[in-house]
């Protein structure tokens, strides 16, 4: 599989010159047009499946007569496939007894580079574009349209925007109030009995404050990564807390440890002002049983983040502590994902032997039966997402130390300029004579208006690529599907992110057009490096 999805080669010095006009050299097999034979081989008279050549009249054209009525029932049973396969129509030796190869074009254009006068059609000729309204590829010059990228996955209930970050509450958070509501019911009727089944809307209370809590937490992430200048996607409030999408890395191992410690240092600044808070109250109280479970709560919360191993906070600072010491972010992360697993492993063992130990509150004989099997659940749960996260860790690291190997210049398609009054058949016999495999559909004086969509030209059928204009088959070109050649890595990514299309024209940097880059020529790169192993882990 070839990365570069082009030739992607060193060019030398004598062909610089004559490339620079088109952009890179592709001498690639799978080219957008096949071969072309000699200029002076005779060219038939391109011929229409359904119709038939009337005799001509004398110093007249010859007219295609109206086909049979068995013919017509014969195309649309599906007995005759209506187009050429689409593996033979692209190869430049599928066909060498024709007189022109499927990019050559009638004599009658070939010079001026458009496509000749059209013969005229009988009534209810079936090589008509109106007798077909199912097949509009060749027409419409639209096609399928290209793939889009879903809408931003939303991942529950929109709840505001702070610091123009969006803020979503996941279906799962409904799950886990609901349980906080339940356990800190019972709780409640414990200590405040008189409350009766009120406990329960206090315990939704202390639910929702804990949640405002997580929330507070997140929003330290999230403001010190835009004051780092790092782009944050949105925040999600989940099971088992909250996610801040941070989507891109830290420069500096310094700026990746105050970005994760400043989560933790929230949390311990909420449990100071609750217990600041509960200090004047009296003891037996809503108030003050509330302010002591989100004061333990938040200890809780900064604590557990605070243990080393990704993808926890404290994990996030030994990477950025590792990263310091070895120079290299990838060993910062290796380490810190190895002692999150190892992390995982623990509480999936430690903490059912503590809680049935009864030194987390409940006596050994109250935490047998139901509650063994809970604390069970609730460890294996905890594990899996500290597991998981590690690994996903590692996953997103290897793809950050892969990303600087795709460069626009070198995954980009070699392309040849043609005006849009220039048939198909024409266009690709010059793609293939300057060995390009893409068609830029330029003005008259060489400015680039659109893309030539490799899927459209491979559903346009050889026998209709004569009377076919590039330009019906072209995407008008928007800012966003211009790439310049230099970028490379995340840049280059973000760009094709932020305008999905198929393909991309790439100029240089004085705007001169270098080729076309293809949206799948970047995906085969990307999976195939992925597929090397990582030189830092």
């Amino acid at each position: 599989m070839d990365v570069s999805g082009g030739s992607g080669q060193p060019r030398s010095g004598k062909d610089e010159s004559a490339e620079r006009r088109t952009g890179p050299v592709d001498p690639a097999p799978d080219s957008v047009g096949p071969g072309a034979e000699p200029a002076d081989a005779a060219p038939p008279e391109p011929a229409s499946p359904t119709a038939t050549p009337a005799p001509a009249a004398e110093g007249g054209t010859e007219e295609p007569t109206e086909t049979t009525g068995e013919t017509e029932d014969r195309d649309r049973s599906g007995d005759t496939p209506s187009q050429p396969p689409v593996t033979d129509d692209l190869r430049p030796d599928a066909h060498p007894e024709r007189g022109y190869a499927h990019g050559a074009d009638p004599a009658a254009g070939r010079e001026a580079g458009t496509r000749p006068e059209r013969p005229a059609h009988a009534p209810g000729d079936r090589t008509r574009p109106e007798s077909h309204p199912d097949r509009t590829l060749a027409r419409s010059g639209t096609g399928q349209e290209p793939p889009r990228r879903p809408s931003d996955l939303r991942g529950g209930l929109l709840m505001g925007r702070p610091f123009g970050v969006p803020v979503y509450v996941a279906p799962s958070w409904f799950l886990v109030a609901a349980l906080i509501t339940w356990v800190f019911g019972g709780q409640l009727d414990r200590v405040l009995p008189e409350l009766g089944a009120a406990r329960y809307l206090v315990a939704l209370f202390f639910a929702v404050a804990f949640y405002g809590s997580v929330l507070v937490h997140e929003l330290a992430h999230t403001i010190a990564a835009l004051r780092f200048k790092l782009p944050v996607r949105r925040i999600q409030l989940q099971f088992f807390g909250g996610v801040s999408e941070i989507e891109k890395e830290a420069e500096t191992p310094g700026r990746e440890f105050v970005l994760a410690f400043v989560g933790p240092l929230l949390s311990l600044i909420l449990a100071g002002v609750f217990y600041a808070a509960l200090r004047p109250l009296e003891r037996g109280t809503v108030a003050g049983v509330l302010l002591a479970g989100l004061m333990i709560s938040n200890l809780i919360v900064a604590a557990f983040n605070l243990l080393p191993g990704l993808p926890l906070d404290g994990g996030r600072m030994l990477r950025a502590v590792v990263w310091k010491i070895t120079g290299r972010p990838m060993s910062g992360t290796v380490a810190a994902a190895w002692v999150g697993r190892a992390l995982a492993v623990a509480v999936l063992i430690g903490l059912p032997l503590v809680t049935q130990s009864g030194a987390l509150g409940p006596t050994a004989e109250d935490s047998v039966g139901m509650g063994t099997v809970t604390n069970a659940l609730l460890a294996a749960i905890l594990a899996a997402i500290i597991w998981t996260g590690a690994g996903n860790s590692l996953r997103m690291a290897r793809l950050r130390e892969h990303l600087p190997e795709l460069r626009a210049r070198a995954l980009t398609r070699r392309a040849v300029p043609v005006e849009g009054n220039t048939s198909l058949a024409e266009a690709l016999r010059r793609a293939n004579t300057a060995g390009a495999r893409a068609l830029v559909v330029v003005d008259g004086h060489g400015e680039p208006l659109s893309l030539v969509r490799e899927s459209a030209i491979v559903g346009v059928p050889e026998h209709r690529r004569p009377w076919v204009y590039a330009s019906e088959l072209a995407q008008e070109l928007t800012d966003g599907m211009r790439v310049s050649a230099e970028l490379a890595g995340e840049d280059l990514l973000d760009v094709l992110r932020a305008t999905p299309a198929t393909e991309y024209l790439v100029v240089e940097e004085t705007g001169e057009i270098y080729g076309v880059l293809s949206a799948a020529d970047v995906e085969r790169a990307f999976v195939k490096a992925m597929a090397r192993p990582s030189a830092s882990a």
